[in-house]
């Protein structure tokens, strides 16, 4: 990426800025459809494959939280974006490899996607060695279909590593770590309203134990209507936002 991430073309500007006031609308209309205050779900850019310039106009714009799924990318961005004076909340949601947990925490303010207990010991013991002065906000990514080769935490399993129980508690006490919710993607071929129904269930029975895991990433462009309906607190919004990806090289 060669973009310095300071230079913002005004075409560029208001073209997300058209964008984010179409997204904002939708979950506004979302929110007051399902009853709930507006003030109760955070947007996340997801700007994978968008240059550092984007970032530093959707903060302009007072987009105060950003999405990336691949380490290389996302650490050179985030120090981009800093060089440029714009410090936004960076969330991490992509599958994390065990290598990556120290580059990650360079950056990272929160990790949506922890789905396993030697994934969760690995970075509570790259977040407590890092010398952090907070610790790191973690999701448990689930898998609503209990399908884990896709990624994902298998809700009502024992298994010791994957099952959704064992890894939350492994968050939970882990020094360095704050066990912060859930997050979900809709299985393929699910309709949105029942993935979702199905991750509020399992959501609800997390908070049974852990009371203070109330946050809950789910809904995408697509589908962020019914992830709403269903109590997600985050949503995270890529084209819909951004405009159709760039081609990956």
């Amino acid at each position: 990426m060669t973009d310095s991430g300071a230079l913002v073309r005004p075409d560029r500007r208001a073209e997300l800025a058209a964008g984010l006031a179409r997204v904002q609308a939708r979950i506004t209309d979302a929110c007051a459809a399902a009853g709930r205050d507006r003030g109760e779900v955070t947007m996340i850019a997801v700007t994978k494959t968008y240059p550092a310039s984007d970032v530093v106009a959707l903060a302009g714009l007072g987009v105060t939280d950003v999405g990336e799924n691949r380490d290389q990318e996302a650490a050179a961005k985030a120090t981009q974006v800093a060089a440029a004076g714009v410090t936004p909340r960076w969330h991490f949601v992509g599958r994390l490899q065990r290598n990556k947990v120290k580059s990650v925490l360079r950056y990272a303010d929160v990790v949506q996607s922890v789905d396993s207990v030697r994934l969760a010991s690995a970075l509570a013991a790259a977040a407590t060695s890092s010398g952090r002065d907070r610790p790191l906000d973690v999701l448990v990514q689930v898998s609503i279909d209990a399908d884990a080769a896709r990624g994902g935490a298998v809700p009502d399993s024992a298994d010791p590593d994957v099952g959704l129980g064992p890894v939350a508690d492994s968050v939970a006490a882990a020094g360095g770590l704050r066990l912060a919710g859930l997050m979900a993607v809709a299985p393929l071929g699910w309709e949105p309203e029942r993935a979702f129904a199905r991750l509020a269930g399992i959501a609800a029975a997390l908070r049974v134990d852990h009371p203070q895991a109330v946050a809950l990433s789910a809904g995408m462009s697509g589908d962020l209507e019914a992830a709403i309906a269903h109590g997600a607190t985050h949503v995270r919004v890529g084209s819909a936002l951004l405009g159709m990806r760039p081609t990956l090289g």
